[in-house]
């Protein structure tokens, strides 16, 4: 295996592709188009800066998280600060390779209203296998930004450059939010087989004597077991159930100790070691929350 080749400054991106020419020390913009060699197979890259990336054709296939992703069909993937993606040979080299990259630094954004709020586009925490796969009119939409980005990019930097290149990336960001929301639609018949999946999992889980063993199920567990990843599954259960990962699990929880409750002998404490918490209290605290009664109480009520 390669060693991680990491890029920490815009400028470093001019070591895999010299013909560049460095514009901006913190917000690049690259047409794939122009740059069709191919790099080196198996190169493995960590980057110090946020990634939006659009192909229909790509010379390398891109293995990200777990999966290989060639973006044969026109598909956007969002890559977030200090994640590792693999180059991978392709099984064939198209002659029409298209699509551009926009590359941009934290430091770009850290003073401004995007900078609080780039934690909030969880797309950029998915794998490759959940990336967007856009329209010929969302195609046309996020181009037509990403050339506004570059144009400013080509004009002398004053006082105005910092917010037009600010906002525009904000604007790029808030139309892949809606796109993936399209998307969630657009595979909802797909996304209940993943909500079913979860609810059997979580059923069977806490009908076991896993939790007593190994603890609460994790968001990362049940990502795992579904073959997705964490903030995926979070938002496509949230336009599903209404709940994310963590309130799907904290659900099952609570319907689980009802029950205990209702048909065990078992102390409030020896239950919550049943359920897989440490510390009674904080299962007492978390029923509460959830049903405005104490374990106890419930327990009396019922």
């Amino acid at each position: 295996m390669q060693p991680i080749i990491h890029l920490e400054h815009i400028n470093d991106i001019l070591k895999l592709l010299p013909q560049l020419k460095a514009r901006h020390p913190l917000v690049a913009v690259v047409d794939f188009g122009v740059y069709k060699e191919q790099l080196n197979s198996g190169m493995r890259l960590s980057l110090g800066f946020y990634a939006v990336m659009f192909k229909n054709h790509c010379v390398n296939r891109v293995r990200y998280g777990q999966q290989t992703f060639d973006f044969q069909d026109g598909s956007l993937m969002c890559i977030a600060p200090r994640q590792v993606i693999t180059l991978d040979d392709p099984s064939e080299v198209p002659s029409d390779i298209a699509g551009w990259g926009l590359f941009f630094h934290p430091d770009l954004i850290r003073s401004s209203g995007l900078g609080k709020e780039i934690k909030d586009y969880s797309y950029f925490s998915y794998e490759s296998k959940e990336a967007l796969h856009l329209s010929d009119k969302e195609k046309s939409i996020l181009g037509d930004i990403v050339q506004k980005i570059d144009a400013e990019l080509s004009e002398n930097i004053d006082k105005h450059s910092l917010t037009l290149l600010v906002s525009n990336i904000a604007l790029l960001l808030n139309y892949c939010s809606r796109y993936y929301d399209r998307q969630f639609i657009t595979r909802k018949h797909m996304n209940k087989g993943v909500v079913a999946q979860v609810e059997e999992i979580l059923s069977d889980y806490f009908r076991s004597t896993d939790p007593s063993r190994s603890g609460l199920p994790s968001v990362k567990y049940l990502a795992d077991k579904v073959h997705f990843s964490p903030n995926y599954l979070s938002d496509l259960l949230k336009k599903e159930t209404g709940m994310n990962t963590q309130e799907v699990i904290h659900r099952h929880l609570i319907e689980a100790a009802k029950t205990m409750l209702k048909n065990s002998d078992q102390t409030v404490g020896e239950l919550a070691f049943s359920l897989g918490f440490e510390y009674p209290q904080y299962f007492s605290r978390l029923f509460k929350q959830k049903t405005g009664m104490t374990p106890l109480e419930y327990r009396n009520l019922n």
